[in-house]
């Protein structure tokens, strides 16, 4: 076992570096639109005279057909065809996930993601005007993309145990975060000259990262000869499966438990049979994640996909400053993702972490909007504290929560159903993801202060959602404080 240390070591920080660059660059690949948008429907009589000779047309460097006064509502036509298509898409993906190669569904995946994204940009070049190509080459994208979320984060549950899972997944997950900003950055070096490049190189970036995984990802530690983790500590009556079944419900799962399968490895493709959506939909605490995931991707996406935007309508910003100070939203969000896990990981209550910056959050997004263009200085301090609460419980529920929920001691072991959990939660909140940019996209017209009455409404539900799991966490910190104290 000792010779074996320095290896699997080595294989760990592998995993941890390939899967990071891979969903960087899924989020990467995903930015620009929020960046192109002000490109699209721009303040054209800031640009001078109409060199074509139409001195009565205030739309003419807009791109045909968001150049009309419904454009906001073709905007989030296409961030809805994205993400309906995602959110569809997801629930499919990980059962596949769990029966097919992870490398060569991961990888399979972002070449597809970089095809459709660059497909996107190509328009530009190919002066295209027809609102259906975008829309079509967007659902592509969204139905591609699913393959992204379930595989890295079942290669890393398959490599890294539960004892600091909160603090290890905090600092990957920053990979949204690193990504968003890239792709910001990467977007808005070209959204005034070729908007067309926006799209392209980063369709580049994700192919070139995924043919790297292809040849460079592993599995499983058993693929290379080494242990797989402890995923949770065992008790009594887990060694005892009738006891198993009879705490958490009938799971009909085959596998052995993570212990016997430490001793003997095997290709893990091969023993345990995948786990049905039935069946994982029953592991507690699933069901509660999922539904608050929904309401916390709402907030998180309706700000990737129009904080720009605001920022160009409120202060008055140009498109390529307005993305540059977006990235201050992510920058919150990976501080906010480490926070996070470091405090569920001390705490041991992952719902509870999440439902205390919800519930911080809500204030915080009505004083943004109220006071976050008061000043340079306001507007830094207030996107970051806004990205760190909104973001934080969204990546601490999409990773450590997920990897506990798949590896839960109801299964018994069985490393499967890591891929199928994942893609429940992260699918029903990509439901969300896919309602908030589009009722954004609804209610804008009316006024950004209704906008941000719906994300405050969301963060609420959020956290009332998970308000049985918090008591439940509530219960087991008492519980040892009265033994101490003799009850």
């Amino acid at each position: 076992l000792t010779s074996l240390l320095p290896s699997s070591h080595s294989y760990r920080g592998l995993t941890l570096v390939l899967t990071f660059l891979s969903y960087t660059s899924y989020h990467l690949s995903r930015k620009p639109i929020s960046i192109v948008k002000s490109q699209l429907h721009p303040n054209c009589s800031a640009l001078g005279p109409n060199p074509h000779n139409d001195s009565n047309s205030t739309t003419w460097c807009s791109w045909a057909p968001f150049d009309g006064d419904n454009y906001k509502e073709l905007f989030g036509a296409l961030d809805n065809a994205f993400l309906v298509a995602y959110a569809i898409g997801m629930f499919i993906s990980g059962i596949f996930g769990e029966r097919l190669p992870l490398r060569y569904y991961l990888s399979g995946g972002m070449v597809l993601s970089g095809l459709f994204t660059a497909l996107f940009g190509l328009g530009y070049f190919w002066d295209i005007h027809v609102l259906w190509y975008f829309i079509i080459v967007q659902v592509c994208n969204g139905l591609v993309q699913t393959t992204g979320w379930p595989a890295v984060v079942a290669c890393v549950g398959n490599w890294f145990g539960k004892g600091k899972r909160g603090l290890i997944m905090g600092i990957w997950n920053s990979h949204t975060s690193v990504g968003n900003i890239l792709g910001s950055l990467i977007a808005g070096a070209w959204v005034s000259s070729a908007w067309g490049l926006s799209f392209v190189v980063p369709g580049i970036i994700i192919t070139v990262v995924g043919i790297i995984c292809f040849f460079f990802l592993v599995e499983y530690p058993e693929d290379v000869d080494c242990n797989p983790p402890l995923h949770h500590v065992m008790t009594t009556s887990e060694k005892d499966p009738e006891a198993v079944i009879s705490n958490e419900g009938p799971l009909s799962l085959s596998g052995q438990s993570s212990v016997d399968h430490s001793k003997s490895p095997k290709e893990p493709a091969e023993e345990p049979e995948a786990i049905s959506f039935l069946g994982a939909l029953r592991i507690p605490g699933v069901v509660e994640f999922s539904l608050c995931l929904l309401f916390a991707k709402l907030v998180s996406y309706t700000f990737l996909y129009w904080l720009p935007l605001y920022i160009v309508n409120v202060a008055h910003f140009g498109a390529k400053e307005a993305g540059d100070l977006s990235t201050l939203f992510d920058v919150g969000g990976i501080l906010g993702g480490i926070f996070a896990g470091l405090i569920s990981d001390y705490t041991g209550g992952r719902a509870t972490t999440c439902c205390v910056m919800l519930v911080v959050a809500a204030p915080m997004l009505f004083l943004y909007n109220h006071v976050g263009q008061n000043g340079i200085g306001t507007s830094i301090a207030m996107l970051i504290i806004c990205g760190a609460l909104v973001n934080g419980p969204y990546a601490l529920i999409t990773t450590a929560v997920s990897a506990d929920l798949g590896t839960h001691e109801s299964l018994k072991g069985n490393a499967k159903a890591l891929s199928t959990v994942t893609a429940i939660i992260d699918g029903t909140g990509s439901v969300g993801a896919a309602l908030g940019p589009l009722l954004a996209g609804l209610i804008s017209p009316t006024g950004w202060n209704n906008v941000f009455y719906m994300l405050i409404a969301a963060d609420v539900l959020a956290c009332l959602l998970l308000a049985r799991v918090v008591v439940k966490e509530a219960r087991g910190w008492c519980g040892p404080m009265a033994r101490q104290r003799g009850y």
